[in-house]
């Protein structure tokens, strides 16, 4: 993109005649002024200044001016000053930096060493124009001495301010446009703007013509800074001047409503706070601070307020960094986009407009954050990753039942280090987990939990009610969890794509909850359920390494996951490898077991092919991590998922098993062998079945629609 040109102080407007009359449609321009002077002299305007008619104008006085005036030397800024040749009647226009004014002297200097004073000799002052983009000032001063190095002026008693648009314009800063229309692009810079149209300065490339630019169809337009996209859509062509090497282009966006992802019939639940927070960020087109306050809001996005005069959002502007500050100085920082807006006039007074915008992206502190705060103010019994008593939850997991007896014979040798892991989660609120809680006067009543263990998948792992609450805080945990994925399945840094979640088929209450959103699903690639027969690996280290004649066990590759794919599309279509990162199309890196690792938790995964004679026979995914991080130790574990039984025995298995977990070094192990049938043919004595539940959550409406049939009372 070529870089913009700096803007000259010196800009000629067409003729007029000194009769009065409307002079001949001409553009004059400089005459006799060497290259290196025309970076001193601004360019011509493209668009005489239509001033107002005199009803909308009001007298101001000049202490009025002077403020103004020394407010607009204080940010470095310009006066327009309007010259008229005494002789020809051609208009000239200076943009000069005011000096500080105490009295009726204006002074001004001339930007360089130059010779703008001997070209405005001919030139009488007419006007000084002050334009902030909402209002006009014209003043009509008395010239005291025009010099070498500058113009004194005397500033009248009073001067007329017009308010000269009915939505003010703000300038842009420093942002690249690119106008596309039938793959011609057209490169320049944005001039203003407002919340319905902005203009744009554009340049012919040495092989372009604007005349490739048919005004009366749409155009594409681009808006960026650097590498970075603000805008883009297609735009209407409102005007545009007459030039041949660079156009000004008034664009007027098509829509005022986009659909930034795709239609879902549960939405996030909008709530109105009190106080209602108020966002603030630059605005990422004028570089200025911006404050708006919320009128309602969501975890997926929100919708504000602003004064129609004034309003400088755009629909589809994007804001890279955007602040929520709530009462108590706390405060949420997300990426948003503006997806709509609206001009309302009720129950206001004088117009507003109401903008939605939907949230992005934002990492995992700040989505806890916000979540957390909306469902307090839902219920204020419901609370996400709050600081828990600890001695109160390991209470409510005995209570309950969650840990029975043949669990808490498994998991009382490593009960210290259990405990352990459990204070970091539940107290520090590591990014990688999720708690959810209803706790009525100190008493939980119910918990759900999440663990982040795929790449792009969360699996739900303890969810407990006591009994005398199971028909409300069972179900209320429940629903918060399905708050938390409506709200974060579409944010990148949550990595939400996926949930898991294990139960066993006898289990009554997840079997009728996700067991039947399955079957309300009816749709393998939205909701799948699969079941692995699981047991403990029971059998002593022995030290042996190798594995029987015949058998090897390597790294898994591409081709032997591709096999895998192929083999699980005919067994059960569903979306089990897609969740455990198993498809041969995932790019998956290791950056979520340094997160695990940065944190203070183990995490290590390893796929092995088993093959014999070059056969593939079975794909093993290991997963290491905490003991105890799960309470059935299915974050710690074999799963053993065979393609070709044939040759495969009991004993092969637990040869396998047995190996692995040499191998590897492991403390403890479980194992899931996929499918069932397999285990049953092979006599396997495993303990139990685990139904692995998975959901898409870009496809969660059918959840979501029989959650509500459940839970419409609660």
């Amino acid at each position: 993109m070529e870089p913009a040109k700096r803007r000259n102080p010196f800009v000629e407007l067409k003729a007029e005649n000194s009769d009065g009359k409307d002079p001949p449609e001409k553009t004059f321009r400089p005459i006799g002024i060497d290259p290196p002077e025309r970076e001193e002299i601004s360019k011509a305007f493209q668009e005489a200044l239509d001033l107002p008619a005199d009803k909308d104008r009001l007298p101001i006085s000049r202490s009025y001016l002077i403020n103004k005036i020394n407010y607009i030397n204080f940010f470095d800024r310009t006066i327009v000053l309007k010259f008229k040749h005494a002789k020809y009647g051609r208009t000239l226009t200076l943009d000069l930096k005011p000096q500080p004014c105490q009295g009726e002297q204006l002074d001004f200097k001339w930007p360089t060493e130059s010779r703008i004073f001997k070209k405005l000799l001919p030139y009488q002052l007419q006007s000084l124009l002050i334009n902030d983009g909402k209002t006009l000032i014209r003043v009509e001063p008395e010239t005291v001495s025009l010099h070498e190095t500058g113009l004194c002026l005397r500033l009248p008693e009073t001067c007329h301010q017009f308010s000269h648009r009915k939505m003010s314009r703000q300038i842009g800063r420093n942002v690249d446009v690119q106008m596309i229309q039938s793959s011609s692009i057209f490169r320049g810079n944005l001039l203003d703007f407002n919340a319905v149209s902005f203009r744009v300065e554009l340049k012919a490339g040495v092989h372009q013509a604007f005349e490739w630019i048919n005004p009366e169809n749409s155009v594409s337009v681009i808006l960026s800074e650097g590498p970075l996209t603000c805008y883009s859509g297609e735009c209407n062509i409102l005007r545009h001047s007459r030039c041949h090497a660079t156009r000004r282009y008034v664009l007027e966006p098509i829509n005022q409503e986009i659909n930034r992802y795709r239609q879902k019939e549960f939405r996030s639940d909008r709530i109105e706070l009190t106080p209602s927070p108020d966002i603030t960020f630059n605005h990422p087109l004028t570089k200025k601070s911006v404050s708006l306050k919320v009128i309602d809001l969501s975890g997926s996005g929100f919708s504000v307020e602003e004064d129609e005069r004034n309003a400088q959002l755009i629909t589809g502007l994007i804001i890279p960094e955007l602040e929520l500050r709530f009462a108590d100085n706390v405060s949420v920082k997300c990426k948003t986009q503006v997806v709509y807006r609206k001009v309302c006039e009720e129950e206001k007074i004088g117009d507003w407009t109401k903008y939605g915008l939907a949230i992005l992206d934002m990492d995992l502190d700040n989505n806890v954050k916000l979540l957390s705060l909306l469902h307090q103010a839902n219920n204020r019994y419901s609370y996400i990753c709050n600081n828990v008593d600890l001695d109160e939850l390991w209470g409510f997991f005995f209570e309950t039942g969650f840990i029975y007896p043949d669990k808490y014979v498994f998991i009382e040798a490593n009960k210290e280090h259990i405990k352990n892991i459990y204070k970091k989660i539940y107290t520090q609120s590591p990014s990688i987990a999720r708690h959810f809680i209803y706790q009525e006067k100190g008493t939980i009543m119910g918990h759900m939990a999440m663990v982040r263990f795929y790449e792009n998948s969360w699996l739900i792992q303890h969810h407990a009610a006591r009994r005398s609450a199971i028909s409300k805080a069972g179900l209320i945990v429940l629903k918060q969890i399905g708050h938390f994925i409506n709200d974060s399945c579409r944010l990148k840094a949550i990595h939400l794509r996926y949930v898991i979640m294990y139960y066993r088929p006898n289990n009554k209450f997840p079997s009728r909850i996700f067991g039947g959103a399955a079957d309300h699903f009816n749709d393998r690639k939205c909701c799948s359920i699969d079941p692995f027969a699981y047991y403990h690996f029971s059998f002593p280290p022995t030290g042996a390494d190798q594995l029987a004649d015949g058998w090897e066990l390597t790294p898994a590759q591409t081709d032997d996951l591709a096999d895998l794919a192929d083999f699980y599309e005919s067994e059960s279509g569903g979306l089990m490898l897609n969740a455990l990162d198993l498809d041969p199309d995932q790019t998956e890196g290791n950056g979520l077991d340094q997160e695990f690792r940065r944190l203070g938790f183990k995490k290590a995964k390893y796929i092995f092919a088993l093959k014999t004679d070059g056969f593939l026979k079975a794909v093993i995914l290991v997963n290491v991590s905490d003991i105890g991080l799960n309470l059935s130790n299915l974050t710690n574990c074999i799963k053993f998922i065979v393609m070709d039984r044939e040759g495969l025995t009991k004993e092969v298995v637990s040869n396998v098993v047995q190996h692995i977990y040499n191998e590897i070094g492991l403390e403890e192990l479980t194992v899931l062998v996929y499918p069932v049938a397999f285990a049953d043919a092979i006599q396997l004595p495993y303990e139990k079945v685990y139904n692995m539940w998975v959901m898409n959550t870009r496809f969660s409406d059918p959840y979501f629609r029989y959650l509500h049939r459940l839970l419409k009372h609660v």
